[in-house]
């Protein structure tokens, strides 16, 4: 008799356990009332002194001090240029104590074409083992080069990019472009999207 196994969706009980990554990574797009909002009537929202700690999907900055913020239009242009897009958006790990026998189905991902994706890079706090794989990757796609331009993108209004692309310029990277519009924005403006698995993430 075949062996029955058991499949784990990462879903409630993922959500219970990591609420923000489960508010970030399986939430559909910011309400339509939010993106129609005429821009001169969008709440100013200054950029903190640090990163941001919490409240991840809200309103973000029109500003990243140091780098170059971009509209749809630009980051389309930009990725025709070949310039290497990451996305940080967040996915809950397998859960440790899951057993191996479990199939693991997380929420899938579609992202803009030819990406990077690096998973739960863009907290306000990271431990050393994600700081590295986030700037292993960043100099993975920028060829060790720190002039290169490099852009790093989400969902719409999710403040995990802007910390990324943040930590890429503490880091000295000079050319840091941050799209805040995200996957929303490139697909509201006719641009095809693509399934994405994460770069393996080395606490798995």
């Amino acid at each position: 008799m075949a062996r029955r196994r058991r499949v784990w969706r990462a879903g409630a009980g993922a959500a219970a356990a990591m609420l923000v990554v489960a508010s970030l990574a399986t939430a559909g797009p910011a309400p339509a009332v939010a993106a129609e909002t005429p821009a001169e009537n969008r709440p100013v929202v200054p950029e903190p002194e640090g990163y941001r700690m919490g409240d991840y999907r809200t309103s973000v900055p029109e500003t990243l001090t140091g780098g170059t913020v971009v509209q749809t239009q630009e980051a389309i242009r930009l990725h025709q240029q070949g310039v290497p897009f990451v996305d940080v958006l967040p996915r809950p790990p397998r859960p440790k104590n899951l057993p191996k026998e479990t199939i693991w189905r997380p929420e899938p991902r579609r992202d803009i074409p030819g990406s990077i994706w690096l998973v739960d890079t863009g907290y306000g706090e990271l431990a050393p083992v994600m700081e590295r794989y986030l700037m292993d990757g960043i100099a993975r796609v920028t060829k060790g080069d720190k002039t290169a331009p490099v852009l790093f993108y989400c969902k719409r209004d999710c403040w995990m990019s802007y910390n990324a692309a943040k930590r890429a310029l503490a880091a000295g990277y000079t050319s840091v472009y941050w799209y805040p519009d995200g996957t929303e924005g490139w697909e509201e403006a006719g641009r095809p999207l693509e399934k994405r698995e994460p770069e393996p993430r080395p606490d798995e």
